[in-house]
């Protein structure tokens, strides 16, 4: 039986997807692959980050073109067979489908890789053309040719030896063999291949120059295919009753694409959806672990805006260029951003850099809080007790930690700007995140609290934060409770605590006061 020729692979794959309670129906992107078959523009590299459904669309551009397979009764019920180009191209080519992420069994080599792909690509030939003898073909594009019909091509994980940093040494010998199966071909009606990292490119020479990309950074086309659009991740979340749609969206909204959708990790609300509970299913460990080498080091003074990100601030700046498959480790401080992009640490939009959502936040709070970040791991620490003291009313403590964190050595933090004092009070508060909601600049009252700290638990103390700089607490208590800050909680809530944080630029001190207002519940 034939492994990568016509294969009922993709098809049971994408059987099993559709079964699937909390399914989005991708199909339309294939009304759009069937415009550029036998084309010049048939060459397609879609490149994402690792969980935004790139393998479920392989399964299903397999299962909709492969010949020998009959995959009506799946894509009657999907948005493509309403298609003018649906039933003619339904299960109508000759499909070779690789997934470059197995390894040879008989060894480790980029020999034995190769030759266990040539080998069962020749092997489903010579089963599918009995009149093909291997013998007499020095390539296997030779081969392809005198079957005298067309293929399509969908290599998923095309970039897996470059992603794992695997066979280094053979890399461009990996680029050479893709570029003589496809490149050229009269045989190839499409190539369609997905990964995470975009071709490497160094010149118009380039082994795959003839593919068109479409990245994390750059794709007008196929971007609302990849990653759940907001649309459909509340449709997902009307199915079920155990999480709403808004905390959804606090844990896992965050990337953009370019028509300014709002984009959703797929694997992540999925799996909170079957869980009914959010927390962090990023499990891509390596790429975090190159993501804390520059910020260990600070390479070109990333930790710095790292830490003004994790405080919920965004970076401006342009990023013009990607990393790619085969780079050498990113070595300015747009290319390591640019890296993060492509490994979807990072969310790039309209020119604003930012940590994607709560699910990345907390991968970035646990990288800064190795020992290794020195005075930023004790901040991350110390948050604990600035939550504790706050519940308590402790306000000395309070004002130690704040002026702490002001005194460190990361220059961010030294109320150079507007937003500084902001920024120092989120990173003071940063474990409260565990089992609070908290909100900056939210409308409640009668205008906008500076940060509202809303429980998780019920048994919780909920609080509200007024910042002032070069004022006096009495004033930020004032404006607390004249815009009546506290109405949002008075359903839920018998009491609450106003919290007025303020700091002085003359005498570089901080000031606190904390009263505890009782709530009519309505």
């Amino acid at each position: 039986m034939a492994i990568y020729l016509n294969t009922n692979k993709p098809l049971e794959n994408y059987k099993e997807l559709c079964r699937k309670e909390y399914m989005v129906d991708k199909s339309l992107i294939i009304e759009k692959l069937n415009k550029v078959l036998g084309t010049s523009d048939k060459y397609i590299c879609i490149t994402r980050p690792r969980r935004f459904g790139k393998s479920s669309i392989a399964d299903m551009i397999g299962a909709y073109y492969t010949k020998d397979v009959d995959s009506k009764l799946i894509f009657e019920n999907l948005k493509l067979s309403n298609s003018e180009s649906y039933l003619e191209h339904l299960n109508n080519y000759n499909v070779i489908s690789i997934a470059f992420n197995k390894l040879s069994d008989k060894g480790n080599t980029f020999s034995d890789y190769m030759e266990m792909i040539k080998t069962t690509i020749i092997n489903d030939i010579v089963e599918k053309y009995p009149h093909i003898d291997p013998k007499k073909y020095f390539t296997i594009s030779d081969m392809l040719n005198d079957t005298k019909e067309k293929f399509i091509f969908i290599f998923d994980e095309w970039d897996y030896i470059f992603n794992n940093n695997m066979f280094r040494d053979n890399q461009n010998d990996f680029l050479d063999f893709l570029r003589n199966l496809l490149k050229d071909r009269t045989y190839v009606a499409l190539a369609y291949m997905t990964g995470v990292l975009p071709i490497k490119k160094h010149s118009s020479t380039s082994a795959l120059n003839m593919f068109d990309e479409y990245t994390m950074l750059n794709d007008m086309l196929y971007g609302n295919y990849f990653g759940f659009k907001e649309e459909e991740v509340r449709t997902l979340c009307e199915k079920q009753s155990k999480i709403s749609f808004n905390e959804i969206s606090n844990w896992y909204n965050g990337y953009t694409n370019e028509d300014g959708d709002k984009i959703y990790n797929p694997r992540s609300v999925v799996k909170a959806l079957q869980n009914g509970k959010c927390i962090s299913y990023w499990t891509n460990t390596g790429a975090m672990d190159e993501v804390k080498n520059y910020l260990k080091y600070n390479v070109m003074d990333v930790k710095e805006d790292v830490i003004k990100m994790v405080a919920g601030e965004v970076v401006d700046i342009t990023i013009d260029e990607e990393f790619r498959a085969g780079q050498e480790a990113p070595k300015t401080k747009i290319e390591i951003y640019s890296a993060m992009i492509i490994l979807g640490f990072l969310s790039y939009y309209d020119g604003y850099l930012k940590i994607p959502n709560k699910e990345l936040m907390r991968e970035f709070e646990k990288a800064l809080s190795d020992e290794s970040f020195g005075y930023v791991s004790d901040i991350i620490k110390n948050s604990r007790d600035m939550l504790k003291a706050t519940v308590s009313e402790d306000t000395e403590t309070l004002v130690k930690i704040l002026h702490d964190i002001h005194n460190s050595e990361i220059p961010i933090l030294q109320y150079n700007d507007e937003n500084s004092l902001s920024c120092v009070v989120t990173l003071a508060y940063l474990s409260a995140r565990d089992t609070y909601r908290v909100d900056r600049e939210e409308k409640t009252g009668k205008g906008f609290a500076d940060f509202t700290f809303y429980p998780r638990r019920k048994a919780d103390t909920p609080f509200i934060l007024e910042l002032k700089k070069d004022e006096n607490v009495e004033v930020a208590m004032k404006q607390i409770k004249e815009k009546e800050y506290f109405q949002k909680f008075m359903r839920e809530f018998d009491n609450i605590l106003a919290v007025a944080i303020c700091y002085d630029s003359k005498t570089k001190e901080h000031s606190c006061k904390i009263e505890r207002i009782k709530l009519d519940i309505r």
